[in-house]
């Protein structure tokens, strides 16, 4: 099989490049850019001396060539190409956010700026979060050539922190409050301000405080598991950090719980306390339910009862690590989720999307275990 990646030489196009060059089911790759066409992928990123060594086309010759075809472009400029791929048939993945939201044209618009080119390419497109719409997408990859449209970063971990919670009830009807910190590798490659190495090291800040393009995916994301479960889909608080770091988004999130599901608070909210012996263990009770949720999928792991999630335990992995925790009170439960936002985040669950919509084993080329540094 040929895979094609149009927007090579980015830093997403770049890791679809690495992890497509060791996967079983790939022969080869045909690598477009519109920016640096001409040269060689080799030369943009030495890493690939030796190893990988593709010209950088023009994309139209990538989906003249390719069997399946990854976009790694700036939103509101992929619809060409996934309409050319879809009348060639052949599946489309495409890591911006042209199509995260459906037939919502209107969300599109308001927080990217522009709507949709060909509005109608929806109905052959579906959000590729796996652990949400896995039979969505086999439904429409067995009817023919699908566009998937991969989802945010941020989204991601937040709302894998957050469907079991509302899945099995425990879940109360309060806001939803995710805190979430990214690497600068989220920034993309084009040099800006904030990823300046004397803007961004030995400091983290908060940035688009209350109004990120990723709330309205999040919350969308909250409304179809509620519905999915006859539940009522809570409100949602997102404030991103910018953190020092190359790689990985950590996310700390808060959920009301239902009343069924809280410990017994033996001191008011006002006097904290450790937890007591109740609270942690109906913290571990909770850990099960998580556990249980997540048992057969491949690349969500809910860690035992006192491990952390944390970022430098899945550099280069297409791993979910969760951690489940409640307040002092027993009222709230605090989920931690991290990520590596250039494989979950990116381009592991692309090529993760593309394993499902052409049969293959969902973790072939992306099963590595994490680096250790």
């Amino acid at each position: 099989m040929v895979a094609g990646v149009i927007g090579a030489a980015g830093y997403a196009g770049a890791e679809l490049v690495r992890l497509l060059a060791g996967h079983p089911r790939v022969r080869s790759l045909s690598l477009g850019s519109v920016s640096l066409e001409g040269g060689w992928i080799q030369n943009v990123y030495p890493n690939f001396l030796e190893k990988v060594s593709y010209p950088l086309e023009k994309p139209e010759e990538v989906v003249a060539s390719s069997d399946v075809v990854f976009a790694a472009l700036p939103h509101g400029v992929g619809e060409p190409y996934a309409k050319t791929c879809l009348e060639k048939g052949i599946s489309f993945i495409d890591l911006s956010a042209d199509f995260r939201f459906d037939a919502d044209e209107e969300t599109f618009k308001a927080w990217y700026g522009k709507g949709y080119a060909f509005a109608g390419l929806r109905k052959h497109s579906v959000y590729g979060l796996p652990e949400l719409n896995r039979d969505r997408i086999k439904t429409l990859a067995a009817a023919g050539p699908v566009i998937i449209g991969n989802p945010g970063c941020y989204p991601t971990g937040a709302s894998l922190g957050i469907f079991p919670a509302l899945a099995t009830g425990l879940a109360a009807a309060g806001t939803i409050i995710v805190n979430s910190a990214s690497g600068v590798t989220g920034a993309g490659r084009e040099p800006q301000k904030a990823s300046h190495f004397s803007e961004c090291s030995d400091s983290m800040s908060p940035y688009k405080v209350g109004a990120h393009r990723h709330c309205p995916e999040i919350s969308r994301n909250i409304r179809n598991m509620a519905e999915l479960f006859g539940r009522e889909a809570p409100p949602l608080v997102f404030t991103p950090h910018l953190a020092p770091m190359n790689r990985g988004i950590l996310s700390t999130i808060y959920i009301p719980l239902a009343d069924e599901w809280q410990a017994a608070r033996a001191d008011s909210v006002s006097t904290p306390r450790p937890p007591s012996g109740e609270i942690e263990a109906k913290a571990l009770e909770i850990r099960e339910v998580y556990a249980a949720f997540y048992k057969d999928e491949p690349f969500a792991r809910v860690l035992p009862q006192g491990v952390m999630a944390s970022t430098g335990r899945l550099r280069q992995s297409n791993f979910c690590d969760i951690s489940v925790n409640l307040d002092q009170g027993g009222s709230m439960l605090i989920v931690v989720t991290a990520i590596d936002n250039m494989m979950k985040g990116a381009a592991g669950q692309a090529i993760h999307n593309m394993n499902i919509i052409m049969g293959f084993d969902e973790t072939d080329g992306i099963g590595a275990i994490p680096a250790l540094f």
